[in-house]
């Protein structure tokens, strides 16, 4: 059997290596560039205007300058190449998007479960932008309850159809949400310019769904990033008295850059360059599962981003976290935490603080010994997901 070689996903190594200070003397080197990129024109045009003031130009360069000038009364439209550059590649994003989500409703039109329905839905935001949505609805058992399940960094909610078909099994419709820039969802792959607008999502998606839901308790999944947009969320007052629990795997509570510096230059560098990949930020040697058939699965499928992490995605996921660590003691909703000892990706310890500070009455904990970051692909993902159905059984 051939050696597999570790692939990888997820936030906190990339974002490290993101703001790194390897990173930011390549960053500086950019930004060194494009700023004299800008200042040729300006010298062209500081050198015509001395060519037709006179200034150091002999007799037939003002000539040549008043031929230039008595021409001029004939007007030419002229669209700046800039702006074409823009538009083609609007185009292009445009299809790239399209692409994914014809692909992501296949994959729903195709799936013939006799145990679920399996269905698809345009959901358009507060922006808007067109996200992809699905939901896995149980065929012979009475719906006990809801889960809204967010995805992380990267991936996309089709890849947890076999948890939502489990959860099915067990009484609870499912609804999955492609956070934009992902999976199905409008939006450069894997970019995310404010992961403000994501919970602003996540809270529109989940009235829809306690509207066409009523009377049913409604629980929260998020997986690493993912679980920091449902915890951001559930801060909301007014999302916290509509929800009876959520559940996070890995959660992207505790991510820091590498030095402290670079919290002064994150935010500077992702508003000039926002959409700059590193290519430090690709790592391979962090593996996020220690199932061989699941990496490759992952990997291969084209809904799931493999490319560097953005300059502005990773200062989002910084700064959405930092928000979390200050606010952690505010988080009432009954609460199940799970993590594997051994993830690289998102810190154990960070999940173990969070469960410390909240202030909720209703809360668990539960730290897998050797499991890595993605704990519903691992070699013991069935001990898992017993785990979560085991929660949610308890608790409607």
């Amino acid at each position: 059997m051939e050696a597999v070689e570790p692939l990888t996903s997820g936030a906190s190594g990339r974002i490290n290596a993101l703001f790194s200070l390897r990173a930011l003397r390549s960053l500086l080197l950019l930004l060194n560039a494009v700023v004299l990129f800008l200042l040729l024109p300006f010298r062209g045009q500081r050198r015509a205007s001395a060519i037709c003031s006179g200034e150091e130009v002999g007799k037939d360069e003002k000539q040549d300058c008043r031929r230039k000038g008595s021409s001029s009364s004939s007007a030419v439209m002229r669209v700046p190449a800039a702006m074409v550059l823009r538009r083609s590649a609007a185009v292009i994003l445009d299809q790239e998007a399209a692409a994914r989500r014809s692909l992501a409703i296949q994959r729903v039109v195709e799936d013939d479960d006799n145990g679920t329905v399996r269905e698809f839905s345009l959901f358009t935001s507060a922006r808007g932008e067109t996200l992809f949505t699905q939901s896995w609805t149980p065929v012979s058992v009475v719906v006990r309850g809801v889960v809204v399940l967010l995805h992380g960094l990267n991936e996309h909610s089709g890849r947890y159809s076999d948890f939502a078909k489990q959860l099915n099994a067990n009484g609870f419709k499912v609804y999955g949400m492609d956070w934009i820039g992902h999976g199905g969802s409008d939006g450069l792959h894997a970019y995310v310019h404010s992961l403000d607008h994501a919970v602003t999502d996540m809270k529109m998606f989940l009235e829809k769904v306690l509207a066409e839901n009523p009377g049913l308790p409604c629980f929260c999944f998020g997986h690493s990033t993912g679980g920091a947009i449902v915890l951001k969320a559930v801060l909301d007052p007014k999302i916290e008295a509509q929800v009876s629990g959520i559940i996070l795997t890995s959660p992207a509570v505790g991510i820091q850059p590498s030095h402290p510096i670079l919290v002064v230059f994150a935010p500077v560098v992702s508003f000039l360059l926002p959409r700059y990949q590193v290519s430090v930020t690709n790592k391979k040697n962090m593996p996020v599962c220690r199932d061989p058939e699941a990496l490759v699965a992952k990997y291969s499928d084209p809904l799931v981003y493999t490319g560097p992490l953005r300059v502005r995605t990773g200062y989002e996921i910084l700064r959405t976290t930092s928000y979390l660590q200050q606010n952690m003691n505010r988080l009432r909703v009954p609460l199940l935490v799970l993590h594997g000892t051994d993830d690289t990706v998102t810190d154990p310890q960070a999940s173990q603080k969070l469960y410390e500070a909240a202030a909720s009455t209703d809360k668990t904990i539960k730290l897998f010994e050797g499991l890595l970051h993605d704990l519903l692909f691992e070699l013991e993902r069935e001990t898992i997901m017993d785990n979560i159905i085991q929660w949610l059984n308890c608790r409607v």
